[in-house]
């Protein structure tokens, strides 16, 4: 509670709107009704625990492209890389240091932002473009591509696999 009011009050100063769930399921509900630009995720949280959130908010077709930022005071190497395979962008340790948190979150937003102007870029451009993971599962579909393939093919809008005739 402390770090979360700490961080709460120098968000709030830096001129960021601040939306707190205390847990996982609170959080994953929310994304239904307001999509964040940014999500700042304590691994340790009562229920369920802060990487299985991040995994399902990744999977979540509003919230996919939310970078998440792991703030945490678990440090062993298996904590940070299961933060990063989960879908996190970055993985910070207790004690924070609110300047050190701002002048990340700035880089991720602007980085989130670019990547958001190329993907609105393309759907203008009217292209049907499925990008696909390392596993070959559709991680992003263009308004385009997901019409088609839902037209054509009967694949659901948030199908992560392709139908068996495209892949």
């Amino acid at each position: 509670p402390d770090n979360l009011k700490m961080l709460s009050t120098a968000l709030d100063e830096a001129g960021y709107r601040v939306l707190i769930a205390t847990d996982g399921l609170s959080a994953i509900e929310r994304v239904d009704y307001v999509v964040p630009d940014i999500v700042l995720m304590d691994a340790v949280m009562p229920g369920m625990d802060g990487f299985e959130t991040c995994a399902r908010l990744k999977a979540h077709h509003a919230a996919s492209q939310v970078p998440v930022v792991f703030m945490t005071g678990l440090t062993d190497p298996e904590h940070v890389l299961r933060g990063f395979r989960s879908g996190g962008v970055d993985y910070v340790t207790k004690p924070l240091d609110p300047d050190v948190v701002l002048a990340r979150l700035d880089t991720h937003l602007r980085n989130a932002r670019h990547l958001s102007a190329a993907y609105d870029a393309l759907d203008a451009a009217a292209r049907a473009v499925v990008v696909l993971d390392a596993r070959g599962r559709a991680i992003w579909k263009t308004g385009r591509a997901r019409l088609w393939l839902s037209d054509y093919l009967g694949s659901p809008d948030d199908a992560p696999d392709l139908p068996v005739p495209l892949a």
